[in-house]
């Protein structure tokens, strides 16, 4: 199967099962730079924990290639598309 493809499962045709499980992904990303803004005490948002998840797969694949940290960096470039999707049609629908 295509990476592309399998990143789509994962994120728009399993995501009910996920967020079952963890939440929805962008909720949890928020509350994740919630948790590190109160940590550090700088100023983390949704959007700098997409782009650290992702930095994290591709630093892993700098020490050895696996076809995973394709997919998952992929999987997260989907769910922050849906999360900005999200973010715009809720800013629309208070216009």
């Amino acid at each position: 199967m295509n990476i592309l493809d399998e990143a789509n499962k994962i994120i728009n045709e399993r995501s009910e099962e996920k967020e079952r499980q963890y939440g929805p992904i962008g909720e949890g990303l928020e509350r994740a730079a919630m948790i590190a803004s109160g940590m550090t005490g700088k100023d983390f948002t949704a959007d700098d924990i997409f782009a650290a998840l992702r930095a994290i797969k591709f630093s892993r694949h700098s020490y050895n290639y696996k076809e995973d940290n394709f997919l998952d960096a992929a999987a997260y470039l989907g769910a922050w598309n849906n999360y900005l999707q999200k973010d715009l049609k809720d800013e629309n629908k208070q216009s």
